[in-house]
């Protein structure tokens, strides 16, 4: 899968930037370029792709052959987008708790839970994210509102990588080698356990009390790349209280 979102959208941490391109052959690319990357490599597997101006980019090659864990599945309703990747063991349960539909998958059900949580939800939302049992990374673009949601399983079997493109836009994506080929330094492991939301920022929802600290990651060539972040076990955040029944279901994560 592959999502692009322009500088104006997402302001990613400074941190995955490489601190000095000088002296590297490769560089990053342009959006454009960057999609071109991609379906080039899926090309065989009939990706779909869908652009929204200059603002995001949603990709993903369907899986219909592989394991539960590998699938990837599409989903848009009423101007929210989502890429989900990997499979909820406890679907049916989260379904019933929603009152949703039997027939509702993945992508669906992580749609309606950041509708509900966006709106009216009462809960956190590193509560709700940390509820969501099974091996999953999950994409949601909400178009009304021109904002970002990312979250990443902790037991790693789905892997998300991120970086930032030649204009300063930010890329997602599950295959490593379009993100090398695309961000050239200047990309990093999504962490694990943890969510992004565009105007919340980076946190944990496995520890959503702590701060995360950014690590200096070193490639095979001794280059400092993007950083990869850890939780930081020593320093805590200050409590973020609701603010309504408006407030945005992301920026609620840290409620005690």
């Amino acid at each position: 899968m592959l999502a692009i979102f322009n500088k104006g959208l997402v302001n990613p941490p400074k941190e995955l930037n490489c601190p000095n391109l000088q002296g590297i052959n490769k560089v990053p690319k342009s959006p454009e370029e960057i999609v071109r990357i991609f379906q080039q490599c899926f090309d065989h597997n009939n990706p779909v792709s869908l652009g929204f101006g200059n603002s995001a980019f949603l990709g993903y090659s369907p899986s219909n052959t592989l394991p539960l864990h590998q699938q990837r599945i599409f989903c848009g309703m009423d101007n929210m987008y989502c890429i989900f990747l990997g499979h909820l063991n406890n679907l049916n349960t989260l379904i019933k708790q929603y009152g949703l539909g039997k027939t509702t998958n993945e992508a669906m059900f992580v749609i309606e839970a950041y509708r509900t949580l966006r709106d009216r939800g009462p809960y956190p939302a590193d509560q709700v994210v940390k509820d969501l049992e099974g091996s999953f990374g999950f994409v949601i673009y909400d178009k009304n509102a021109g904002t970002v949601f990312v979250a990443q399983g902790e037991d790693q079997r789905v892997q998300l990588f991120w970086g930032i493109a030649a204009d300063g836009s930010v890329v997602i994506s599950d295959n490593k080698d379009v993100i090398k080929a695309s961000c050239a330094k200047s990309f990093a492991p999504f962490p694990a356990g943890c969510m992004f939301h565009s105007e919340g920022g980076l946190m944990s929802f496995e520890h959503p009390k702590n701060k995360l600290k950014a690590m200096p990651r070193i490639d095979s060539e001794g280059m400092i790349c993007g950083a990869n972040f850890k939780v930081d076990v020593t320093s805590k955040k200050a409590s973020m209280p609701r603010v309504g029944s408006e407030a945005n279901w992301a920026l609620s994560g840290s409620q005690a």
